[in-house]
């Protein structure tokens, strides 16, 4: 049996008996990683779009402006994947097609 089939098989207790035999031997882990967090983007916004963000985000009951502002970006970007997407098959089914004609 492989290590991996055999790692797949042990129950959640084995695995943390095997994890806390080994939490002190640093030739039992691998190398450490290091996570950096993403950068925080800062948008300035002229005063009058502010003011009408202020006005929706509390028109909407939302908490703050920024939480409206993450929301409406987000629901953009959502539209915006679905569209390439859309394009992108569109692409690949006409091209498709004129490899269709060329072959006939």
């Amino acid at each position: 049996m492989t290590t991996k089939n055999r790692l797949e098989n042990l129950s959640e207790e084995e695995i943390d008996e095997i994890v806390i035999a080994q939490g002190e031997d640093d030739t039992a882990w691998e190398a450490p990683i290091s996570v950096s967090k993403p950068r925080t983007i800062i948008v300035s916004l002229p005063p009058e779009i502010a003011a009408r963000v202020a006005f929706f985000a509390h028109l909407h009951g939302t908490s703050s402006t920024e939480t409206w502002l993450r929301n409406v970006i987000q629901q953009r970007i959502n539209f915006e994947e679905a569209a390439f997407a859309e394009v992108k098959q569109s692409l690949r089914m006409s091209s498709g097609q004129s490899q269709l004609g060329k072959n006939a």
